[in-house]
């Protein structure tokens, strides 16, 4: 089963239960999870991958604000809370396969078991606490601490994520990224 559990309250009933309701997808590079304009109807774990999350400014300019891993919750949170359409676009960076749930048997889980509702709000505690974490970054931090951080806490980063992608997520050009990484 998913090792994003190994911690969980969840008994194998539980996880027998997820199973019933899960489906395997395949996402080819550069295809997408989420449209930004779509509603958000899955949850999903990245099994194989590498997805980003980003927005496209007025200019055309993409921004990626999240980078994720083999291992990940994935889903336009906002959206697949509220039924509202997404204001992110979630894109494979490399081939990618996902266990995908839909929002409406996640929630019956939610509704009908204990142990799944608190994971849920524990997923989602926890999504607030990497915003939060993020947010701060921008606020106290420079580029090159912000950079500094990222190769100590996620170095494979650094090696499997394109430039443009790696920049746009600290938040400079990816100029400033190569002296960056010069030095």
């Amino acid at each position: 089963m998913l090792n994003i559990f190994r911690h969980s309250q969840l008994t194998e009933a539980d996880l027998d239960e997820l199973d019933q309701v899960m489906k395997t997808t395949q996402l080819e590079k550069q295809d997408y999870f989420i449209r930004e304009g779509n509603v958000c109807r899955q949850l999903a774990f990245l099994s194989k991958g590498i997805l980003r999350s980003f927005y496209v400014k007025d200019n055309g300019e993409e921004i990626t604000d999240c980078i994720m891993f083999e291992g990940q919750l994935v889903t336009a949170y906002s959206s697949l809370i509220t039924g509202q359409p997404a204001f992110e676009n979630i894109q494979a960076i490399t081939d990618c396969e996902l266990q995908m749930v839909d929002r409406d048997d996640l929630y019956r889980l939610y509704e009908h078991n204990i142990r799944w509702a608190n994971t849920g709000r524990t997923f989602g505690e926890q999504e607030f606490v990497m915003m939060e974490q993020r947010i701060r970054s921008f606020q106290q931090y420079t580029a090159k601490e912000r950079y500094e951080e990222m190769v100590r806490r996620h170095p494979r980063m650094i090696q499997q994520v394109p430039l443009q992608y790696l920049a746009s997520y600290l938040g400079i050009t990816p100029q400033h990224l190569s002296r960056l990484r010069k030095n």
